[in-house]
């Protein structure tokens, strides 16, 4: 037990605030690229609800871990991708971001339908008022449509972000340091102790995942569409 604290105990914070990262700034990159694909599905548009709908349909059953290892080995191994800068960590720091887009291009399609489905919320008649207003489709959908859909999915968004969360231990197959990865160091030295590393790692995305539900537990009771 002692020897296993001493060589997992320090780590455990940097791994999870790898975790952490990982989930934050991909949630921001997926609810952006998300609000676009929903905005494309109910554009006027053939070709955008076109490419919205094959992208959605196609990344949404292609598994992750294909995903993160064609961002990984597709466009960086082969294609020269980087995104990061040449430096001591250069490796770590461009798996890093290379799993950020792995993770922003698989989620932001569950947020598309999330939206979507709140669009479906909205009263019709609201966004034909708008139209004889002379609004145009942007318009209508930033001021008028998004907004309300927001609020009315905002626990549904919860449950993706902490899909998110859990999804993040694919990362390890690239290498990034997040906690599954210090999950498997440590399990190859003290494999004989293998449910305590479990029962740690399970107790730290507990954690993670519990306060994000409280969170948007809380975030869709206090804005709630009254209707």
């Amino acid at each position: 037990m002692s020897d296993l604290w001493q060589s997992m105990g320090p780590q455990i914070w940097p791994a999870f605030w790898i975790t952490i990262k990982l989930t934050v700034y991909s949630a921001i990159g997926a609810l952006i690229w998300g609000v676009l694909l929903a905005a494309m599905k109910v554009s006027p548009v053939p070709v955008m609800r076109g490419f919205a709908t094959v992208y959605v349909n196609v990344v949404r059953n292609t598994p992750l871990t294909l995903i993160v290892l064609f961002c990984s080995i597709g466009l960086y191994q082969n294609l020269g991708l980087t995104l990061a800068t040449e430096s001591s960590n250069f490796i770590a720091t461009n798996n890093f971001r290379l799993a950020v887009l792995a993770f922003v291009l698989y989620t932001a399609t569950f947020v598309c339908e999330t939206l979507r489905a709140g669009f479906n919320t909205i009263p019709l008649g609201q966004a034909e008022a708008a139209r004889s207003l002379g609004l145009t489709f942007t318009q209508v959908f930033g001021l008028i449509i998004l907004p309300q859909a927001l609020r009315t999915v905002i626990a549904p968004l919860g449950s993706v972000l902490i899909a998110l969360t859990k999804n993040t231990t694919i990362a390890s197959v690239i290498g990034v340091a997040e906690a599954s990865l210090l999950m498997k160091s440590e399990l190859e030295t003290h494999g004989d102790q293998i449910l305590l590393i479990f029962a740690i790692i399970a107790i730290g995305f507990m954690i993670i995942t519990l306060a994000e539900g409280a969170v948007f537990g809380w975030a869709a009771k206090r804005w709630a569409v009254k209707r």
